[in-house]
């Protein structure tokens, strides 16, 4: 399956639903995506319109991967920092792959266009994200080039008596 990635995407109607639905699905589906199922497009929606609202703002950019049909089936964003002494990298979020898909190497693909997008900003030298402990996620990214660089135990609250290490990934650009 061939999939396009477009960094900086015109966001209308069909983008938003589709990552709405993505979000969705993947929560669903126990993806570590910061939702705990079950959850429903209108409880993903707020989360989604304040990413839209710091993209308008210049604050984040989106990276989003379509299927052949112009399905919405892997995203993820790069949210700048504001703080002056780390402007020289960017966050990874909401790293998402449809659940049908994941292993069959689009998350690897989103992962290659995700730097390829970072290395495009001028002056950004690495990519951070965190990621929930418990999934594996961090041998996945650490497939991708990432090295982990921090973990806080117990840092992510799952379910009550479910909690989860928060883990720090880095990749280096250079």
């Amino acid at each position: 399956m061939t999939i396009t990635f477009t960094f900086d995407p015109v966001v209308d109607p069909a983008l938003r639903d589709g990552i709405a639905q993505l979000w969705t699905d993947v929560s669903n589906a126990g993806g570590a995506v910061g939702f705990v199922p079950p959850v429903t497009v209108d409880d993903i929606r707020p989360e989604l319109v304040r990413h839209l609202v710091a993209m308008a703002e210049g604050r984040h950019r989106l990276l989003a991967g379509r299927d052949g049909d112009g399905r919405v089936v892997a995203c993820a964003v790069l949210a700048f920092n504001t703080h002056r002494l780390q402007k020289h990298w960017v966050w990874a979020y909401t790293v998402m792959v449809s659940p049908e898909l994941q292993g069959r190497g689009v998350g690897r693909a989103l992962m290659d266009a995700l730097a390829e997008a970072a290395r495009s900003l001028d002056g950004i030298d690495a990519i951070r994200l965190g990621c929930r402990g418990g999934h594996g996620l961090e041998h996945f990214y650490a497939s991708c080039g990432y090295k982990e660089v921090g973990r806080v135990p117990d840092a992510i609250r799952v379910a009550p008596g479910d909690d989860r290490d928060d883990i720090t990934m880095l990749l280096p650009l250079h």
